[in-house]
């Protein structure tokens, strides 16, 4: 999810009640920069060796490609258009820019057109993508049901679609008519998220989940956080923040300070539905002498745009995030619509989740994974 579509989604969305988080023994963590010290007797031994040896498999960075490895040749002379959202969200803006270079790997041209983030700035975009009569076009980063007639118009020009978080499952769509969906599972980035802060603090943790209540999205995200958090019962959820992202510079440093003087050392992790919470958490934390690589250690449970990988590298108030393969991403959005203008079926897959941390990122600020774009260019022929 990113902040784009989530501010946006915070005006469009219905409210989605809250849902009831389930704690057991409180654990605690000190230290400044280095993960909270084993306690002698994990309070989930099963559940954390089995977080632990999920987590390994997150970070790891050198996993062989296990995307498509057959498909068709490139179709020649294609042309498509990218509907941003808005192109100031870092998401939709880095998976422009993959579309971008893996069209000029298979020979197509691309137009990308700004939404400007809002409604009738998409909207807008959307007519002008249609009026280009493309061979297809990407839904970067809005819900297409907010672009109904520009949907019914294109599918009746037999225009392809292919969202980018258009809609929250990968994968192909029906109502709304999408070719595929490219994205995570929600349930992947919540579960994996869940098991790092199990992992991370042995089994013993005080944690506050930060969300966005007015985006069933997100809350949906957080519910699924949660979850996993109970199955631990070393593992104890303090509170829950219901912070609307429109307001997080306004509304998270505030919070934060209160949440230190309620909870002080119990309060050892934390997991937010998106980066920016921590950017904004930062000035309190900093304010209450808490260290930057200390507790409460704090993962983004999704994104992971180039500022959450400078506080990570950093060591600034966030040890962790579940980043999306943007450039990877682009690549894949390319060859669903070479498999739609080829008239195969949609390949179907879906990116394994991935957990950066200062151990592992090398000091980048995007996560690209290794294989892609040679096994792409395998199946186009280029």
């Amino acid at each position: 999810m990113t902040r784009g579509t989530d501010l946006w989604g915070a005006v469009v969305l219905a409210v989605v009640a809250a849902g009831v988080g389930v704690g057991c023994e409180r654990g605690a963590s000190t230290g400044a920069a280095s993960p909270p010290a084993a306690p002698t007797k994990a309070g989930c031994p099963t559940v954390l060796a089995e977080a632990e040896a999920a987590v390994r498999q997150a970070e790891r960075t050198d996993s062989a490609w296990n995307g498509p490895t057959g498909g068709p040749r490139a179709v020649r002379g294609k042309s498509i258009v990218y509907v941003a959202q808005t192109m100031t969200n870092p998401g939709v803006a880095g998976t422009a820019k993959g579309v971008r270079e893996a069209a000029k790997a298979i020979g197509w041209n691309v137009r990308v057109i700004d939404g400007q983030g809002t409604p009738a700035g998409t909207q807008a975009a959307f007519d002008e993508a249609i009026a280009l009569r493309p061979s297809g076009i990407v839904i970067g980063g809005f819900d297409p049901r907010l672009t109904s007639q520009q949907v019914a118009k294109a599918t009746a020009d037999h225009i392809p679609l292919v969202g980018w978080h258009a809609v929250d499952s990968p994968g192909p769509s029906e109502n709304p008519p999408l070719f595929s969906n490219v994205t995570t599972r929600v349930e992947d980035v919540a579960r994996i998220s869940a098991d790092w802060v199990i992992a991370h603090s042995h089994g013993a943790a005080g944690v506050v989940v930060f969300t966005d209540g007015s985006i069933p999205f997100a809350r949906n995200k957080s519910e699924l956080i949660k979850k996993g958090l109970a199955a631990c019962s070393g593992v104890r959820l303090l509170a829950e923040e219901n912070i609307p992202i429109s307001d997080t510079s306004s509304r998270t440093p505030q919070e934060v300070s209160s949440l230190l003087s309620r909870f002080a050392d119990t309060w050892t992790h934390s997991v937010a539905i998106n980066d920016v919470y921590f950017a904004d958490a930062a000035p309190a934390l900093r304010a209450a002498r808490k260290k930057g690589a200390g507790p409460p250690y704090n993962i983004g449970a999704g994104d992971g745009d180039p500022s959450a990988f400078q506080r990570i590298n950093s060591g600034q108030f966030q040890a962790a995030t579940v980043p999306e393969a943007l450039s990877e991403q682009g690549w894949q959005i390319v060859d669903e619509f070479n498999r739609a203008f080829s008239g195969d079926p949609a390949s179907g897959y879906v990116a394994p989740v991935h957990i950066a941390t200062p151990a592992n990122s090398g000091g980048v600020t995007a996560w690209d994974p290794p294989g892609y774009r040679a096994a792409y260019r395998k199946i186009w022929g280029t």
